[in-house]
């Protein structure tokens, strides 16, 4: 998207270089079971300013009086986690790449998440490509006058608070094996806290603790990678260590309701040039004569499952939930990633810290090639110039 750069990258780029950088990148950490991308993202101002002009209209709503009450009916009884706090810790927007009527690259929102990204290995993998390719000082990673030093200090305060390290920990169900590993080595390292994962820690009354050296150590926080929906039709693993859902003495970083709340049932409440037209299925008044035009998601679904981009009035009347469902316009991407064989669609992910008390910082993205139908693992596999990236942003 910057020309110039593009050019450069693509002139110095090979494949056993791209090998190197892999290598370098698994390096002191583990195997990285997800595609990463043979290519930064190089996003020229005018889309980095739209993109920023797009997240603060969105948090706009989010920080409204009456957000809480707009999306209680998001949070399922089932997984309403007591003690919730007046605020997520993580704010991520992704954005697809698209053409106005005026031919300009602009965003449009695809997904919302009140719940952490890659946080930490997004630095690793900018910090690594610059390593091994010639990456112009022009363009950063970082956004809102961020640097490295001044980013993990925001980090620290927003997932260690005012505790010790060794009092926070990391926690997924099995976390050394999950496909995001790699950024929890990275995170482990760059914070110096624990990976935990849930059969690891246990409860006493109303506390949590795990074993080190012998020693019980009492937890006071904790950095939630755990969606439930993993762990929906296997609750029996609460059973040796604890179910989230119960009054604990435990800090979360982020409060679990948050995932829900802020999520696509989220969408139909925000009107913006940045937002396809949604609507919850159960409030459609009429059928869109244009459904090709349209695509049919389920709320309660990630990466891409459920999804029915080919839609047909069958396929709306069939449906038994209409509340638990979205129609929203698709978006139609621009490929503007230039590979060495044709253009590539991408999507930017915009990745805010929100420490207790303080305001929602932008501070670093995350960027995803498609050459598939969809963004994500499934629709790519027999793809190169895809996968998981990030973006250097003209400055």
């Amino acid at each position: 998207m910057i020309p110039a750069q593009r050019q450069k990258y693509n002139e110095q780029f090979t494949n056993d270089k791209y090998k190197r950088f892999i290598l370098k990148l698994e390096e002191d950490f583990v195997k990285i079971p997800f595609r990463v991308a043979e290519t930064p993202v190089f996003i020229p101002k005018a889309l980095k300013e739209k993109l920023i002009a797009a997240g603060e209209e969105i948090i706009y709503l989010i920080k409204q009086p009456n957000f809480k009450e707009l999306t209680q009916a998001s949070i399922p009884t089932e997984w309403n986690v007591p003690n919730e706090n007046e605020q997520p810790h993580f704010l991520t927007f992704d954005f697809g790449i698209c053409k106005n009527e005026a031919g300009e690259l602009t965003p449009m929102l695809i997904e919302m998440q009140g719940f952490p990204s890659l946080y930490a290995f997004q630095i690793h993998l900018a910090n690594t490509f610059r390593k091994c390719f010639e990456i112009d000082s022009s363009t950063n990673h970082f956004l809102n006058g961020f640097d490295e030093e001044k980013y993990i200090k925001l980090f620290k305060e927003v997932i260690i608070g005012k505790h010790q390290p060794h009092e926070v920990a990391l926690m997924d169900v099995d976390a050394p094996n999950q496909k995001t590993a790699i950024d929890f080595f990275v995170t482990a390292k760059m914070l110096g806290i624990k990976i935990l994962s849930l059969e690891d820690i246990k409860k006493v009354g109303k506390q949590l603790f795990y074993e080190e050296n012998g020693k019980q150590i009492q937890l006071k926080r904790i950095y939630n990678r755990l969606i439930f929906d993993e762990v929906a039709n296997n609750t029996e693993l609460f059973e040796n260590s604890f179910d989230p859902r119960t009054e604990l003495d435990i800090e979360w970083v982020t409060h679990p309701n948050w995932f829900y709340r802020i999520s696509k049932f989220t969408m139909p409440f925000l009107k913006s040039e940045f937002i396809p037209e949604t609507i919850f299925l159960n409030k459609l008044k009429a059928i869109p004569t244009d459904l090709e035009n349209y695509v049919l998601k389920p709320l309660f679904s990630f990466a891409g499952l459920g999804v029915i981009i080919d839609l047909t009035e069958t396929d709306l009347t069939n449906i038994k939930d209409p509340e638990n469902w979205i129609l929203q316009r698709k978006v139609v991407y621009e490929p503007v990633v230039q590979s060495p064989n044709g253009g590539v669609k991408v999507e930017i992910r915009m990745m805010y810290l929100w420490p207790d008390g303080g305001e929602p910082q932008l501070c670093i993205n995350l960027a995803r090639l498609s050459k598939g139908k969809m963004i994500g693992v499934r629709y790519n596999a027999d793809f190169d110039w895809v996968g998981g990236t990030i973006g250097f942003m003209e400055e």
